[in-house]
């Protein structure tokens, strides 16, 4: 039977642990690092980075790497004016008016779902790697601060 793995995807960082004993252990990163980056990229070559090597490039692709996509999640387009400036990459309205983001590396939009679902894989798989088992079952915390 395989584990079931608690993932809290935080606004900033994200962390994923197993009960192992009666107690939790956090799983370390495949970088060896304790909680990941909750940080989406797409470099020049359009490939797909998450965690600290999306935060590594960040500098240089601004426009390009997604953070802090929580406080988008579940709102229209229209109603985030503030959050929208305090970030490089582009938020647009969706079909339904609600907010996305359109990364001009892979001509995308994507929903603050979906990169949230990409940060989550990569926990998942972090978390496999270290169990050697796949992981089919997941408590997930979404914690609004």
């Amino acid at each position: 039977m395989s584990k079931i793995v608690g993932i809290d995807l935080g606004t900033t960082n994200s962390v994923v642990a197993v009960m192992e004993g009666g107690d939790p252990v956090v799983i370390s990163t495949s970088e060896g690092q304790r909680t990941m980056p909750s940080i989406v990229a797409f470099n020049k070559n359009g490939e797909k980075l998450v965690g600290q090597t999306a935060k590594r490039q960040a500098v240089i692709n601004p426009e390009n790497t997604v953070y802090s996509i929580k406080r988008f999640m579940g709102r229209r387009e229209s109603e985030v004016g503030s959050e929208r400036s305090l970030v490089p990459y582009q938020v647009v309205a969706g079909p339904n008016g609600d907010a996305r983001v359109t990364i001009p590396q892979t001509g995308k939009t994507y929903t603050p779902q979906e990169i949230s679902a990409m940060i989550l894989s990569k926990l998942k798989t972090d978390a496999e790697a270290y169990l050697g088992t796949p992981v089919t079952q997941a408590v997930i915390t979404v914690p609004a601060y």
